[in-house]
């Protein structure tokens, strides 16, 4: 197979100067690190940017599935998040819910059964674990189990609004 990086000329092309579209190297240039926040009026955020770094990495795993919802406030509790994750086949003593500092982490551990004889396996033994970034004040209210679903409730911080007067001061 030949691969033709010039760009044809003659009476049927309309710009011989245009990039090949079928080019392989059309449109090709070097990637440099291009960081989120980038305006000057952003001081202080770059342990948030680092943390969307993070995210950005680990955010290809599907596995377990998981649910985010919102839980509306009551006269009880208040308004909740609650990370719902499908752990089926794992048991309460096989999975560990942890928060590292401001990041929520979820690991199952599953061993494979060395005395059982599998004619056929469909189903495998996995490990995971799962993170999720919690912002400051989150509070992890508990975790439960039922039906091969685990339930992490986490209480929403109400935000606080601070205004506080700066003086200026006059100097010569």
């Amino acid at each position: 197979m030949t691969i033709s990086l010039s760009r044809p000329k003659g009476p049927g092309v309309l710009n011989p100067e245009a990039p090949d579209p079928k080019c392989l190297t059309h449109g090709l240039r070097t990637m440099t690190r291009m960081t989120t926040l980038t305006s000057p009026f952003l001081i202080g955020f770059d342990e948030f940017e680092r943390a969307l770094e993070r995210i950005a990495k680990t955010a290809t795993d599907g596995y377990p599935p998981y649910n985010i919802e919102r839980v509306p406030r009551s006269d009880t509790q208040p308004e909740l998040l609650r990370i719902t994750l499908a752990v089926a086949g794992f048991t309460r003593d096989q999975l560990d819910v942890t928060l590292e500092e401001n990041q929520l982490v979820i690991r199952g551990r599953q061993t494979d059964d060395k005395s059982r004889v599998y004619l056929h396996r469909g189903i495998a033994a996995r490990q995971f674990q799962k993170s999720f970034l919690l912002v400051d004040g989150m509070e992890v209210m508990g975790a439960a189990m039922t039906n091969g679903l685990l339930v992490i409730n986490l209480a929403r911080p109400e935000p606080e609004k601070i205004i506080r007067r700066i003086d200026i001061v006059e100097r010569d």
